[in-house]
């Protein structure tokens, strides 16, 4: 899908550069180097600058996380059509393989190996010399090693099958515009996971109504992206993008575009409860509308179909058949926190570590975005990998954020860090430091299978710390995350008075729904951050807010809900 053509070079720049960090680290390469391709490919796939328009090496160069080798590749491939540095990186190993260094918990040394002594080249072949017992036998792996290699190809297969809540996103708004302008469409939706804001989503799914469908459907068939179409009709159409993206496409008849996107939506589970109670009330509920006998009673909108059935309405996020339907007779609100809730971000990365803008910068992105405050938590000195921070350091910081806030005066960026938790649970810095930030996040970034629950319980014990950061650390995409008790988490959280993150990056969203639910049953607070290392990255505040709703949590749930002047007071 093209309708935002400035993307093309950059995701081409960012396919390419993953391929060659990973390549690379195949090879036993340099870590800085595999790590600058990484960090240039996150760069490109989030700035919005049209990288096919840049003509000069300097102009690259100003953006943070570009150097100049990596300014002269892209110039090279902007030029050429190539890079010649990524054909020797990708030289010699099968692309089956770089797809195997995708799975969780199998290292570039473990696969080289199995590469070079059993001849694996493809996941079949790692599935079979996991089953024979033939990668156990290898020199340092053994039993338990190999059990957490099985464990990643299972969550590799299955994200394979699906897309992540940000790529789907992306991919619907950019359809839901382009048939905005070119066709005559007058109302329009994406349904399925996607409206109730799953974290993974299969294929895409979007209703419609207006004028003339067979014209909707040809240009929606024939838009730039579609690589081919599975079907075209009248009132549907389904096509796959060049990205191998299924979208579906659905016309209605105004009078049924409720009742349909109510359908469409789901989920199943929400739907046959629905379908009980208008059958209860001598009613029939379909993807057409709500019909007493022969007569449609309700389908415009949603809001009419569940008013009609006596329930309140229920957000497209709760629509999973957890208590939301008795809530929804007993006619109580929702009251579900909304973007406009949110009164900061509590965790932005700057160029002090391995972000990309300067803090000013940062804190006017937030500015834009209608916030009061904004919280700086760059690394701490264990992170070494991601530039970290010492004590000396932070104290420069301090000062820097103390001279913007004279300046901001309406605004306040809130001094703060992510302080590694150590082995022994305690923190990364000294206390005399840590008690000068208004906030302190706390985060496990090493060492998941070492004692991960009594560290953080332990964490939890020190007066200074006040958020624990994305507390089951996984990565939708690629690790399950820490062996950790959540439960002992969430209950000294409530103990302590420390708040949980939701992390708002698209392959964390961690906590996830269900742990949230937990959270705000035990009374703990939660704080909402993005983990943004560019001003873009900001944007995914959405995605937490999302997340949050599936949640069940309210404004009053939420940490940086509160005005400035309240979060201090929580603070203290």
């Amino acid at each position: 899908m093209k309708s935002e053509p400035s993307r093309t070079k950059n995701k081409e720049l960012v396919q390419i550069f993953e391929t060659m960090a990973d390549a690379l680290e195949f090879k036993g390469e340099n870590p800085f180097k595999v790590n600058a391709y990484r960090k240039a490919a996150r760069v490109l796939g989030e700035i919005d600058l049209d990288i096919a328009a840049v003509k000069e090496e300097e102009e690259l160069m100003r953006i943070p996380g570009i150097g100049s080798g990596i300014a002269k590749k892209i110039i090279e491939y902007l030029t050429t059509g190539r890079i010649k540095k990524y054909e020797e990186a990708i030289k010699g190993i099968p692309v089956s393989l770089l797809e195997l260094l995708k799975i969780q918990n199998l290292g570039p040394k473990t696969l080289a190996l199995a590469h070079k002594k059993l001849k694996v080249k493809s996941i079949d072949d790692l599935i079979r010399v996991i089953e024979n017992g033939q990668l156990a036998r290898l020199p340092q792996m053994g039993e338990k090693k190999v059990e957490n290699i099985r464990k990643g190809i299972e969550i590799f297969l299955s994200t394979q099958q699906r897309m992540s809540i940000y790529e789907a996103t992306e991919i619907s708004e950019e359809v839901i515009e382009y048939l905005k302008r070119k066709t005559k469409v007058k109302r329009i939706s994406a349904a399925g996971s996607l409206r109730r804001m799953k974290e993974t989503i299969g294929d895409i799914d979007i209703l419609a109504t207006g004028r003339d469908g067979e014209k909707i459907i040809e240009k929606f068939a024939t838009m730039p992206g579609v690589k081919q179409v599975l079907a075209q009709g009248s009132t549907k159409g389904s096509v796959i993008l060049e990205n191998g993206r299924q979208v579906d496409l659905r016309l209605v008849p105004p009078e049924s575009y409720g009742a349909a996107l109510q359908y469409f939506t789901g989920s199943k589970a929400h739907n046959i409860r629905l379908r009980d109670i208008a059958k209860a009330k001598g009613m029939k509920l379909n993807e057409y509308g709500l019909f007493k006998g022969k007569k449609r009673i309700a389908g415009r909108t949603e809001l009419e179909i569940y008013q009609a059935l006596g329930l309140e309405y229920v957000p497209p996020e709760l629509r999973e058949d957890r208590g939301e339907v008795e809530l929804a007779q007993r006619h109580q609100p929702f009251d579900l926190i909304t973007l406009e809730d949110i009164k900061g971000d509590l965790h932005v990365h700057t160029n002090y570590s391995d972000g990309e803008a300067s803090i000013e910068a940062m804190a006017r992105q937030a500015m834009e975005m209608g916030y009061e405050y904004i919280l700086i938590t760059d690394h701490s000195k264990s992170a070494k990998y991601a530039g970290g921070i010492d004590e000396e350091r932070l104290l420069e910081q301090i000062e820097e954020i103390d001279n913007l806030n004279r300046k901001l005066r309406k605004f306040r960026i809130l001094k703060g860090i992510e302080v590694d938790i150590l082995n022994d649970g305690s923190l990364d810095l000294d206390d005399e430091v840590l008690k000068r930030l208004d906030l302190v996040i706390g985060a496990i970034h090493s060492g998941f299978k070492r004692n991960v629950t009594g560290r953080m319980l332990d964490a939890m014990d020190n007066p200074h710390l006040h958020i624990i950061a994305h507390p089951t650390g996984r990565l939708i995409s690629r690790r399950e995350g820490y062996d950790v008790d959540i439960g002992k988490i969430i209950e000294r959280a409530a103990e302590k008075n420390v708040a949980l993150e939701l992390n708002s990056y698209y392959d964390r969203l961690d906590l996830n729904d269900i742990n949230l639910m937990r959270a705000k049953e035990a009374g703990v607070k939660i704080a909402i951050g993005t983990d943004a290392h560019n001003r873009e990255g900001m944007g995914m505040i959405r995605f937490g807010v999302g997340t949050a709703r599936r949640g069940w949590l309210t404004k009053t749930d939420v940490l940086n809900c509160l005005p400035l002047r309240s979060l201090l007071e929580w603070r203290r």
